[in-house]
């Protein structure tokens, strides 16, 4: 069934946002706000450590019967001109004032108007479960042949970071949900389409900038509205253009 691990997805989302927001009752609120602190370094240190494992590559040659090995980088020009480039389109765009406006309307439909937190906890989680390759490939391979085995994998991690985010920022993060299902859900439903487009190094490209924009996400919940991550996304799109090219 085409759209089931979306819907895998989100339910996971919304699971672990309602086991957050028990376990949010019995916490002190300087609990809330170390884990927040915690979230937001495991967050970097995970971005990190797929950041560098997608730029660093081992070339291993053969001098005088004996194996060298060196290390080198691929893809930096390509990230900074894509983060320069999204940076730039996302601020004329503005999507960092779509995201709260859409925030503010679930929070007032939802009677969450008493909330301070809840457009930040939206706007944060949100990000977190959306930007990266996962959702991307995940959705694709759901489109194309059935596969639901990454969005699977992802729900189970989408599940863990929600409920340590619900517990410390607050309802809003289930909400992430719906961007989660209607971006996957879209991407899911033009799969064919895209699916030309998604090649090796497109995928590599869109992996890279991800990862950086997730450890962008994770310096804002230790220092909050740092970076507006969402005026940065178009550099997911200009990363695969530049594979294209």
């Amino acid at each position: 069934m085409a759209g089931l691990g979306t819907i895998v997805n989100a339910a996971a989302i919304v699971v672990g946002g309602l086991g957050g927001l028990v376990s949010r009752r019995f916490l002190k609120e300087r609990y809330q706000e170390t884990i927040l602190k915690a979230m937001g370094f495991a967050i970097i240190v995970m971005a990190l450590g797929s950041t560098l494992s997608q730029m660093f590559v081992v070339h291993i040659t053969a001098e005088a019967d004996q194996l060298r090995g060196s290390l080198d980088t691929q893809g930096t020009v390509m990230m900074i001109l894509s983060l320069a480039a999204g940076a730039l389109f996302g601020e004329l765009l503005n999507l960092n004032q779509w995201f709260e406006n859409f925030g503010t309307w679930l929070r007032d439909k939802t009677g969450n108007q008493k909330d301070s937190y809840f457009i930040d906890a939206f706007v944060s989680a949100s990000l977190t479960v959306c930007v990266g390759a996962m959702a991307i490939i995940g959705a694709i391979q759901d489109g194309i042949s059935g596969s639901h085995e990454t969005l699977y994998a992802k729900a189970i991690l989408d599940l863990i970071i929600i409920m340590m985010m619900t517990a410390s920022m607050g309802k809003g993060c289930i909400f992430s949900a719906i961007p989660v299902a209607v971006l996957q859900g879209t991407i899911t439903v033009l799969a064919r389409q895209a699916a030309p487009v998604m090649t090796e190094a497109a995928i590599s490209n869109l992996a890279l900038v991800g990862n950086v924009l997730i450890l962008c996400v994770g310096v804002n919940l230790i220092w909050p509205k740092t970076i507006r991550v969402a005026n940065v996304l178009p550099a997911l799109v200009i990363a695969v253009i530049f594979a294209i090219l």
